[in-house]
């Protein structure tokens, strides 16, 4: 199955947004990708953090879901919705959720975001629990290619990529990572982090990804990643829009776990 991490550089316009994330799916479907991943905000970037209480759409009830139903339904495609603000029982907190639709245009799943970034080095600093309200349900779906293969696909967002027992949770054969990870801290840990998490895991991993400097002065990493069970990078799409296209196999996953039977040795 193709597969298709999709790089932004998202704004705070929600059309030129939607209207970005659109041309990049049409190009993923032409090039025969089956499932394509948004990455983390794809749909808004605001000016400030409190910004996105304003998008903060319903169950069911919304102009980004339903792009994300029609874009899946029109191109035929798996489509997870990087991220988006959906509402909470509290006004001044929004839930961080990633939204994964059949090529039918149903939605299948909702991951909330559990880990909630917070970084300060003096001159950045981040605390997202100031407006997002944390998930607490790992979450996966299965997600049937065009050969019929049924591929276990547990979700993540951003930050959850430093916490490794939420993936061992997942018990999953794809991972998805849609990010926004800063410049400073994607440049140190974003590969590192994203490989061994494939390693151990044996599983592949589709990192999609913010990259680049967004209209609000903050800097992305970017470098977009589709990797295999034994922690190959098999393609990256370094920085700006674009799209890391892969190929993922059901026989490398199984003799991954085959020949090295990690999974079935745990003791803990």
């Amino acid at each position: 199955m193709k597969v298709a991490a999709i790089q932004m550089v998202s704004g705070s316009s929600l059309d030129t947004n939607l209207s970005e994330a659109l041309r990049l799916m049409r190009l993923a479907a032409a090039e025969g990708a089956e499932l394509v991943v948004l990455p983390e905000y794809f749909c808004f970037m605001g000016e400030k953090d409190t910004d996105k209480l304003v998008l903060a759409e319903t169950p069911g009830l919304g102009r980004v879901q339903d792009f994300l139903s029609d874009a899946a339904r029109d191109l035929k495609l798996w489509v997870v919705g990087g991220t988006m603000p959906m509402a909470t029982d509290d006004p001044e907190h929004v839930a961080n959720a990633s939204l994964a639709y059949s090529p039918k245009g149903k939605q299948v799943s909702r991951y909330d975001k559990i880990h909630l970034f917070r970084f300060d080095n003096g001159r950045e600093r981040y605390d997202e629990a100031a407006v997002l309200k944390a998930g607490d349900t790992p979450t996966s779906f299965t997600c049937e290619d065009r050969s019929g293969v049924q591929w276990k696909v547990g979700q993540s967002v951003c930050y959850d990529l430093r916490f490794g027992e939420l993936y061992r949770a997942l018990g999953a054969d794809v991972l998805l990572v849609p990010s926004a990870f800063t410049h400073t801290t994607g440049m140190a840990h974003w590969e590192v982090l994203l490989r061994a998490r494939a390693i151990e895991n044996q599983a592949y991993v589709i990192a999609s990804a913010q990259g680049g400097l967004h209209e609000n002065g903050r800097r992305t990493w970017g470098h977009s990643m589709v990797i295999d069970p034994w922690g190959e990078v098999l393609a990256m799409h370094a920085e700006g829009p674009g799209i890391a296209l892969a190929e993922i196999d059901p026989a490398r996953l199984q003799a991954v776990r085959q020949q090295l039977p990690a999974l079935q040795h745990r003791r803990l």
